[in-house]
């Protein structure tokens, strides 16, 4: 049985990842402001956003059912239900026996599969278009990122993130050659997942490029602050589960205060300094038109495949 501070020091892991979720975001959309010789808004704005939006009525559409309305919480739910199986500043989580690496995907599958219901319910032309491209990136999407965990899980014995982290947290300086080309495949499938270039750009509403927007487009009010806070939450999920599996250096291994304290913030610091790498490398490519997005896809399965050979060889 875990304690009562483990449990607790749990807690508030999860909780640090849903209080931090608007700051990355916000983050990494003043990264590519200043890269882009913009001022930008503020890194809080995310914040601001969320609390304006929850105070605003919501604009159903007549033609909705129980999905729609359903959707923003099925969604928020679901991502903060998978950040309790998530070690962000300590190499374990009192939660992980409970869930592992394949329910966390399963759980932001069942939010997308919502999301596309959503998008599709409210007849509207550019809820189809975006939930059919959803569909296709998705389907491309999955295996890569089961080929990745497979490397990973194959390297570090098993699919427990606490293992995970845990084994890859004592490995040595340099990593495994697997586990570089499974960093790899990863960082190409967490763009797709979340919604970034060159598979989707966050920042418009040009009807001729949404994926993620064009399906969360007629929410308002407090619908859409869960949407845009759970794909935040979502955002953080991936970002720290790639830090920590393949940079996991200075992640705390003891309970202490001030070995947590540490862990916190050089978990912090290495979530910023790779949220601003996803932005300038945002900010120097263009989005991919969509018959393109698979072969930037197979890149990720190439290198998660080159990773599994490596796995049998040494």
């Amino acid at each position: 049985m875990h304690s009562i501070q483990e449990i607790i020091i749990g807690l508030i892991q999860v909780l640090v990842m849903l209080s931090l979720a608007p700051l990355l975001t916000g983050i990494i959309r003043k990264t590519k402001a200043r890269t882009q010789k913009r001022i930008g808004s503020s890194v809080l704005q995310p914040y601001y956003d969320v609390l304006k939006l929850i105070r605003k009525d919501e604009v159903v559409s007549e033609q909705s059912s129980w999905i729609f309305r359903a959707c923003p919480w099925v969604n928020f739910v679901a991502i903060s239900t998978a950040a309790f199986f998530i070690p962000v500043f300590l190499v374990y989580t009192p939660f992980g026996l409970i869930g592992d690496l394949i329910l966390v995907i399963g759980l932001f599958a069942l939010a997308r599969f919502f999301t596309m219901l959503a998008g599709l319910d409210v007849a509207s032309s550019f809820g189809g278009l975006g939930s059919s491209r959803e569909m296709m990136i998705s389907a491309l999407l999955e295996p890569a990122l089961f080929l990745s965990i497979f490397v990973v899980a194959i390297t570090y014995g098993g699919t427990n993130l606490s293992t995970l982290i845990s084994a890859s947290s004592n490995s040595s300086f340099l990593p495994h050659p697997q586990i570089i080309f499974a960093a790899i495949g990863m960082f190409i499938i967490i763009l797709g997942e979340t919604g970034r270039l060159p598979f989707d750009n966050p920042a418009t509403h040009l009807e001729l490029t949404m994926v993620h927007e064009a399906m969360i487009l007629e929410y308002s009010g407090k619908s859409l602050a869960l949407m845009e806070w759970s794909q935040s939450i979502k955002q953080i999920i991936l970002f720290t589960l790639m830090v920590n599996i393949f940079v996991p250096w200075g992640i705390s291994a003891s309970i202490l205060l001030p070995i947590l304290a540490v862990g916190f913030l050089l978990f912090v610091g290495k979530i910023s300094l790779f949220g601003i790498l996803v932005a300038f490398l945002e900010s120097s490519v263009a989005k991919w038109r969509l018959f393109r997005i698979p072969d930037l896809i197979a890149i990720a399965v190439a290198s998660s495949m080159i990773g599994i050979v490596f796995c049998y060889l040494y």
